[in-house]
C-alpha cells in the first residue's frame, strides 16, 4: 500500500491496470484484483472520476458545488476539508485536514486508524473554535455528507459546497498539501505508529503554516497571508 500511495502522489491519473504494471516492474507478483482491493481500502482511485479517499453514501444528502468561477480573494471566504491515507511501519492511518482556500493555511487536522466521521468532526470543531468560513467545501464522502457533519455547518450559518462527480481538481489546494506533507515529512521519516505520527505532524504543520514560503502566495507563508501580515 505504501508503494501504491507513493506512486499515486506522482501519477494520480494511474488506474488499477497501470498501478499493477508499476508494482510488477518493482518485483511484486500481484494481479489487478488485489490492486483494486488495496486501492479501495486506501480510499483512492485515479482522477477519473476523481481522487476518492472518502466513499459516498447514497442515503446522505448531497449539496451543490458553490466555487465554480467564484473568486476567492480573502481568508475565511472558503475552507476545504479532505482525508488522505498515511502509511505507517506498523499498519496505516488516515489524516483529515481543514485548510483556508485563499491562504492555504491549515486550520486544523486529526489522525485516526479509522476513516470515520468522528475524527472529521473533531477537526471541524477545532477549526470553528477559531474562525467561521462563508463556504465549506468537501468531496461527497460519507464522513462529510453525514447529518452530524452537515448539521454542524448549518448550525454555524455556513454554506455547504461539495465537489461534483468527475471534478478531479475541485480540491486541488488541499491535494497539494497532501503532496507536501507526504514528500517532505511522512515518507522521509517513516512513522512507526499513530502516536509518533501525531507528534511529527504537529511540528510539520507548524512549519508549513509559519515558515514554509509558497510560490503561489508570492513567497509568503500561509500564516502571513491568512492573518494579512507583512
Amino acid at each position: 500500500m505504501r508503494e501504491i500511495d507513493e506512486q499515486f502522489m506522482q501519477t494520480p491519473f494511474y488506474g488499477s491496470r497501470r498501478m499493477r504494471e508499476v508494482l510488477r516492474r518493482k518485483g511484486y507478483n500481484i494481479n489487478r484484483k488485489k490492486v483494486i482491493r488495496l486501492m479501495k481500502k486506501m480510499g483512492i482511485e485515479a482522477i477519473y472520476p476523481k481522487p476518492k479517499t472518502s466513499i459516498s453514501n447514497s442515503l446522505h444528502s448531497k449539496y451543490p458545488y458553490l466555487l465554480r468561477d467564484k473568486k476567492i480573494i480573502a481568508s475565511d471566504q472558503a475552507w476545504a476539508a479532505d482525508i488522505t491515507y498515511i502509511p505507517l511501519a506498523n499498519g496505516f492511518g488516515y489524516l483529515v485536514a481543514i485548510i483556508d482556500w485563499h491562504s492555504r493555511y491549515v486550520l486544523s487536522w486529526e489522525v485516526s486508524n479509522f476513516m470515520d466521521t468522528e475524527f472529521c468532526l473533531l477537526a471541524l470543531e477545532s477549526a470553528l473554535s477559531k474562525k467561521v468560513p462563508e463556504i465549506f467545501n468537501t468531496d461527497q464522502g460519507s464522513q462529510f455528507t453525514s447529518r452530524d457533519f452537515t448539521q454542524r455547518l448549518e448550525k454555524g450559518g455556513i454554506k455547504i459546497s461539495m465537489d461534483g462527480r468527475g471534478r478531479a481538481l475541485d480540491n486541488v489546494f488541499i491535494e497539494r498539501v497532501w503532496r507536501s506533507v507526504k514528500q517532505e515529512n511522512i515518507y522521509p521519516i517513516g512513522y512507526e505508529n499513530l502516536k509518533n505520527l501525531k507528534i511529527g505532524l504537529k511540528d510539520y504543520f507548524q512549519f508549513y503554516n509559519d515558515k514554509r514560503v509558497h510560490q503561489g502566495l508570492n513567497y509568503q507563508t500561509p500564516a502571513e497571508v491568512y492573518y494579512e501580515k507583512k
